[in-house]
């Protein structure tokens, strides 16, 4: 991961090297180790180098094709490289960096080099052949890009909204309707919205083309099974060997970088221990390292998600370290800097993510492996209401017990069966009434009460909610549909963008291989039973992984979350109440009440989430010094 930024001033004026320089300054702590510009007439390109590949060691960006006179930035890793030097006519074992492969694939297929990209990345090549700036994000939104647009005036664009602000020409204004978003949890209700006004993010697998006075912006990609048949094979063994066998290369894509800077997350779960145990089986195997992991573990007594942990970490090949609450007071100081210089206020209650990076920083890791889309890659459908759909009435009571055996009696297996079975003979006249019920109530929330009336009038709160409602829809389909909607789904890219801000801020590269390209059409040809059965989700990858993976975690039932003792932890009782300067830029937002409560540092009717919220929000308001 490194920063990448750039603007184009486009009534012609030579660019400003110390605008340039401005916006890097911001980006310096993504790319610690050099920062680099290229400067032709109005066009300015900047580069912030964080080292995660053997190949970015010598690569110096942004690169000069010098034949064409092409120019790119690029905060980039490419997988299955081999392929694609392959095609381009290159000897896959020619040293040659990810930057320059993606100019030299733009040079032989122009902007539908798109199509023969894998991996992370997010680019700007600017063409002085055409006087275009082309800019690209990866296919599920690893990498960030972050663009402003006045029309004959100026583009700019940077890894970070915050480093624009750096420019003399861009003003810093905040977008209420999204501190509103942020208030109210509504993370996921678009992909484009940043938190200031005139910067917004470049979706996942989208691109665009600044030309002229005219921008462009298009979908390039998208991830679409109904031309594909479903895969058939004879036992449940062979699925899980032919999944094990796709998921391990995209695995070993993820290892290459230079020696002692790789890592890997570690939890009780099973997509990060099934990723680190591949992960060190391949570097035993290879002669490399053991693998490090990064654990957060609990300080209660028998916890079930630190006994998997220990459990994982008896995995071959592993060199564990472990974080835990009681670490937090001796890092207090810099997890609260951290906190307060968020580049995003949803990033506030991140303290658990942010704890397990810096552990990982203070070991000299750049790189570290997750698996954090795992739980939606895999996801399945209602599998009650699938072997119902298809007369099993065993299968789906089977189902259902295993489904209450896995996360408890709540609600029983009884009542589930009963739900289901009501929903596959509730007559069509009756469902469609249903339905047209339920979206009605859906299209006019009210107004919540954290927010001032007047404040939820201003950014028409309703509407924003009604929005929400429609663009995380899918998220919970009840029966067979099209994965595409749940593997990459809203909550996947706003949860990666996370990931990204809180690592980058610590100079570290976040790799997930569930969102390989190769991993997610394989995951689109397989059938629904495959994903989940009698009960156990991700069931495919449970069986994958055997002799790999601990059955203390293969087999674990339910999943905690540490998350909220390690933020109470860092910001307990004491320490959640407002100053009178975080009040004073709180109060235009919140309603008295909420506000009064969160001055006092008390509960006051408020959820501890709720009242950490706002302190995350003042916080941020308070550093970035808006009126």
């Amino acid at each position: 991961m490194s920063g990448i930024c750039g603007f184009i001033n486009l009534d012609a004026a030579d660019a400003d090297a110390g605008d340039l320089g401005r916006i890097l300054s911001v980006l310096e702590r993504r790319g610690p180790d050099g920062t680099s510009q290229a400067i032709h007439g109005p066009v300015a390109l900047g580069h912030a180098s964080l080292v995660t590949t053997p190949e970015a060691t010598t690569e110096h960006l942004p690169f000069r094709h010098s034949a064409s006179d092409c120019v790119i930035t690029a905060d980039a890793r490419l997988d299955y490289r081999s392929d694609l030097m392959t095609k381009l006519g290159f000897n896959a074992s020619e040293r040659m960096g990810d930057g320059e492969l993606i100019v030299r694939a733009y040079l032989k297929w122009g902007t539908q080099c798109l199509d023969h990209l894998e991996g992370d990345f997010a680019f700007a090549i600017w063409d002085p052949r055409e006087e275009r700036l082309f800019c690209a994000r990866d296919q599920t939104g690893m990498r960030q890009l972050i663009y402003h647009h006045r029309p004959g005036k100026l583009f700019a664009f940077a890894t970070e909204p915050r480093a624009l602000l750096n420019h003399r020409h861009i003003e810093k204004r905040l977008h209420e309707a999204r501190f509103a978003d942020f208030l109210e949890h509504l993370e996921a209700i678009d992909l484009t919205s940043t938190f200031f006004t005139g910067l917004f993010r470049l979706p996942p697998a989208h691109a665009l083309i600044v030309q002229g006075e005219s921008m462009r912006i298009w979908r390039y990609w998208t991830l679409d099974g109904a031309d594909q048949p479903k895969l058939k094979l004879d036992s449940d063994q062979e699925y899980a060997d032919a999944f094990l066998d796709v998921f391990s290369k995209a695995i070993s894509q993820r290892l290459r970088s230079p020696a002692d800077c790789l890592g890997s997350m570690l939890s009780g779960g099973l997509d990060s221990t099934s990723t680190s145990a591949i992960a060190a089986d391949v570097l035993r195997e290879t002669g490399k390292a053991p693998l490090r992991t990064y654990s957060a573990i609990s300080d209660e007594p028998g916890c079930p998600e630190t006994a998997a942990i220990l459990a994982a970490a008896q995995i071959a090949h592993i060199d564990p370290t472990y974080v835990s609450p009681d670490d937090l007071e001796a890092h207090r100081e810099e997890l609260e800097r951290l906190t307060r210089e968020i580049e995003d206020p949803f990033d506030g209650q991140m303290t658990l993510l942010r704890s397990v990076y810096l552990a990982g920083r203070k070991a000299g890791t750049k790189v570290m492996l997750d698996g954090a889309a795992g739980d939606l890659v895999l996801g399945s459908d209602n599998m009650i209401l699938w072997h119902l759909q298809r007369g099993s009435f065993i299968k789906a009571w089977q189902q259902a017990k295993g489904v209450e055996r896995f996360w408890g009696p709540a609600p029983p297996a009884w009542e589930n069966f009963a739900r289901c079975v009501g929903r596959t003979r509730m007559l069509s006249p009756i469902r469609t009434i249903w339905r047209a019920m339920t979206n009605k109530s859906q299209a006019s929330p009210e107004a919540p009460d954290t927010l001032s009336p007047e404040f939820a009038k201003r950014v028409d709160m309703p509407s924003r909610r009604r929005a929400n409602q429609m663009h995380i829809a899918g998220f919970e389909l009840s029966k067979e549909h099209d994965r595409s909607i749940s593997m990459l789904h809203p909550y996947v890219v706003v949860a990666r963008e996370r990931y990204d801000r809180i690592a980058g801020s610590l100079a570290i590269e976040p790799r997930d291989p569930f969102l390989d390209q190769r991993v997610l059409r394989f995951c689109m040809t397989l059938p629904a039973d495959q994903f989940e059965d009698n009960g156990w989700p991700k069931v495919i990858l449970r069986r994958a992984v055997s002799g790999l993976v601990p059955d203390a975690v293969r087999w674990r039932l339910g999943k905690e979350h540490l998350g909220g003792g390690y933020s109470e932890k860092l910001w307990n009782r004491e320490r959640r109440g407002l100053n009178p300067n975080e009040t004073a830029n709180m109060q235009q937002y919140l309603s008295r009440a909420v506000l009064e409560a969160a001055i006092r540092g008390e509960d006051g009717g408020l959820s501890l989430a709720d009242s950490l919220t706002l302190r995350y929000g003042a916080l941020w308001l308070t550093n970035l010094k808006f009126d």
